[in-house]
């Protein structure tokens, strides 16, 4: 079911929270961000009414699926970003898209599901509201800031479980590691493929020449846009990381058959000197060089003693 949460910041109180009946322009001196989630088609229709927001956008925020991008029209300016849930084992991503409209002296924000960090920011601001109230655009910095800012806690994550992996392929390889690897490849390329286009919609929101984007709001974008440029830089490491585990496992399952094969084929060669032994003295001849009780001495006595001999020749050599 469709909700909306409104945060008001006016410049000479304190922070009000309020529902349905203020999603309408503020009054002059009042910032106001309205937070809708789960939306329909009703509430969508709200918002066009009476905010003025284009169809084009509007139609945006009905379907889900689209990448982090900027529109600018005539009386918002449009942004697309993305939040992320990642458990800390790092099976699947969850990602939920965030579509903000920036307008005069309003922020909206409009996502399908439940985004905990925009909850957060919003407790923020309620306990802090003297940080915000600089204008619209420094809250859609807040925004972006919290949901980029979110990202590293999940790299870590990520550079946990590959190290934890790549210590388990090493020592002990199983089939399981090689499919945990390939999820966590996923995750990442989930991460970077939102990560990429976001980093490209700062730099375009920390221009000075931004109509909706003040001088001063810039600066602070410009540092966001080098967080997404760290993430997208530990997103390549983590990729090596990954080709370095695969590589590990391979030479590790490698190592392990070789290892088996050669155990074998130290048994075999065992094996091979009494294989000649019984076949030789189990001819069915009358007349051996050595016949009676000779004969069953002499092999009784190489049967017991060749496999500990070639046994401790392969110990010697290192082999065994």
């Amino acid at each position: 079911m469709a909700r909306f949460s409104v945060l008001d910041l006016p410049t000479d109180g304190t922070a009000v929270v309020a529902g349905e009946d203020l999603v309408y322009p503020p009054p002059e001196g009042t910032l106001r961000w309205i937070d809708l989630e789960a939306q329909d088609a009703a509430t969508l229709s709200l918002l066009g009414e009476r905010f003025g927001f284009h169809p084009l956008a509007i139609e945006d925020c009905a379907h889900e699926e689209q990448r982090p991008k900027l529109e600018e029209y005539e009386s918002s300016l449009f942004v697309v970003a993305h939040a992320f849930a990642l458990p800390e084992s790092c099976v699947e991503v969850g990602v939920s898209e965030v579509h903000c409209f920036l307008a005069r002296q309003t922020l909206v924000t409009v996502h399908l599901h439940p985004v905990p960090q925009l909850d957060e920011l919003r407790k923020r601001l309620h306990a802090e509201p003297v940080r915000i109230r600089r204008g619209p655009d420094f809250l859609l910095h807040a925004v972006l800031d919290t949901l980029v800012d979110a990202i590293f806690v999940h790299l870590d994550h990520i550079s946990d479980a590959l190290e934890t992996l790549e210590t388990a392929v090493i020592h002990h390889p199983d089939q399981n590691d090689l499919e945990r690897i390939f999820q966590v490849k996923h995750v990442i390329a989930t991460v970077r493929r939102v990560v990429g286009p976001l980093r490209d919609v700062v730099a375009m929101l920390s221009r000075p020449d931004n109509p909706y984007v003040s001088s001063r709001a810039a600066v602070y974008f410009r540092d966001v846009h080098d967080h997404a440029m760290r993430i997208v830089e530990r997103i390549e490491v983590a990729r090596d990381l990954i080709g370095n585990c695969v590589e590990a496992y391979r030479s590790s399952v490698a190592n392990h058959t070789n290892e088996i094969i050669k155990r074998l084929t130290l048994v075999s060669a065992i094996f091979l000197p009494l294989t000649f032994v019984t076949g030789f003295f189990g001819q069915n001849f009358d007349h051996l060089p050595i016949h009676g009780w000779w004969l069953l001495l002499t092999v009784c006595s190489l049967v017991l003693a060749l496999p500990p001999g070639l046994y401790l020749w392969f110990r010697r050599k290192n082999w065994w």
